[in-house]
C-alpha cells in the first residue's frame, strides 16, 4: 500500500484543526481539495479516519492510531526533499517562562546553532502542544513535572537565583541571604503559585508563609510592584539585567543557592538535523561558562522530571 503525502499532509492538518476549513486555508487548497484528499485516503486504508456531524469532525479510533505515525511519515518525507535540494528549513525553537528571559540563554549559543526561526510561546503546556502537533521543532524553558509521553528534554544551564526586593526591606542591607531568611517575607509571583513550579517548590521547601500574586505585565511592571512594599520579595537569576526600577535591589541567596533549570525540549522519534547542531552549541557553552556545575551540599533545585541532579552534567556531556 503506498500512501499519498499530500493526503496524509491534509489528514494531519485536519487532525490538528478538527476543522477542514482552517485546515485548507493553513495548507494553501480549497477546502473541497482537502475534502477529497482526506475521502481517498480513507478509501485507500479502508476505513474512516473522522466522524463528521452537526457538531464538527472528531478522530475516530482509526483515526486516533494513525495520527502519530502520519505526523512522522510528513516529517521524513520533508527531510528526504531537504536532503536532495538542499533547502534544509531553520530550526523552529519556541521558549517559555519570559520573565526570566530564557532568550538571554539561546542568544549565547545562536551563532553556533544554525539557522533558528523562534516563536512566541507563553507558557509549557502551549510550547508542548505545539510539539506535539509538529508545529515547532524545539523549545526552551525550565521543564517540570509531568512532561508529556513522545517527549524528551536535555539540561542546559543551571542559574543561581537572587533575592529581589525594595530597598526599603528589612533584609536588603544584607550582602546575601540564605532563603530561610525570608520567611516572614511576603513573596510576590507574576500570577498563581500552582502554575509557577519552582516558585511553589521555592515556598514549601523554605517555610515561605504568605504568598501573593499580580498580573504578569513584564519584567519592568512586576518588579516595580515589588518595590513597592517593603515586604514584598520575588526570585530571579542573577544574569537577568535589572530594568531602572527606583527603590529597588537584588540580593543573593546562598547556604543554599536556588538553582533555576533551563532545558531544552523535544519531540522523541523525527529529530530534524538541526537539533543536534544546536545541543552541541550549548553543551559547548555549557562547558566554557560552567553552566551546569550543581553541588547538593552548597544548592538546592526543586526535584526534577528524570534523574538525579548529580547525574545530569554527565549525561549532557556525552549524550
Amino acid at each position: 500500500m503506498d500512501l499519498d503525502v499530500a493526503q496524509v499532509r491534509a489528514f494531519v492538518r485536519a487532525s490538528e484543526e478538527l476543522h477542514f476549513g482552517r485546515a485548507a486555508g493553513l495548507l494553501g487548497v480549497s477546502q473541497q481539495a482537502l475534502s477529497k484528499r482526506i475521502a481517498r485516503l480513507e478509501s485507500l486504508l479502508g476505513t474512516r479516519l473522522f466522524q463528521r456531524g452537526g457538531t464538527g469532525v472528531r478522530l475516530t479510533e482509526a483515526g486516533e492510531r494513525f495520527l502519530s505515525p502520519a505526523r512522522h511519515a510528513v516529517t521524513a518525507a520533508d527531510a528526504a526533499v531537504a536532503a536532495v535540494t538542499g533547502t534544509r528549513r531553520p530550526l523552529r525553537v519556541d521558549f517559555w517562562g519570559h520573565l526570566y528571559q530564557p532568550m538571554r540563554t539561546l542568544a549565547q549559543v545562536a551563532a553556533q546553532a544554525g539557522e533558528l526561526e523562534l516563536g512566541h510561546g507563553r507558557d509549557l503546556p502551549s510550547v508542548t502542544e505545539a510539539l506535539l502537533h509538529g508545529d515547532i521543532d524545539a523549545a526552551f524553558g525550565r521543564v517540570h513535572p509531568p512532561l508529556a509521553a513522545g517527549l524528551a528534554h536535555r539540561l542546559i544551564r543551571l542559574e543561581p537565583v537572587d533575592a529581589v526586593m525594595s530597598a526599603a526591606h528589612p533584609l536588603a542591607s544584607e550582602r546575601a541571604l540564605r532563603p530561610d531568611q525570608l520567611r516572614e517575607s511576603v513573596l510576590w509571583a507574576p500570577g498563581t503559585l500552582d502554575r509557577l513550579d519552582f516558585l511553589h517548590q521555592f515556598a514549601d521547601r523554605f517555610g515561605i508563609r504568605s504568598t501573593a500574586a499580580g498580573i504578569n505585565l513584564g519584567l519592568p511592571r512586576f518588579l516595580a510592584e515589588v518595590a513597592e512594599d517593603p515586604r514584598r520579595f520575588s526570585l530571579l537569576p542573577a544574569d537577568v539585567p535589572l530594568p531602572d526600577v527606583p527603590g529597588l535591589c537584588a540580593v543573593p541567596l546562598v547556604d543554599p543557592t536556588p538553582l533555576y533549570a533551563w532545558s531544552l525540549l523535544w519531540r522523541t522519534g523525527d529529530e530534524p538535523p538541526g537539533l543536534t547542531r544546536l545541543t552541541a552549541a550549548c553543551a559547548a557553552r555549557a562547558g566554557q561558562s560552567r553552566w551546569l556545575e550543581y553541588r547538593p551540599a552548597r544548592d538546592w533545585m526543586p526535584e526534577p522530571p528524570t534523574d538525579r541532579p548529580g547525574r545530569r552534567e554527565e549525561r549532557f556531556g556525552h549524550g
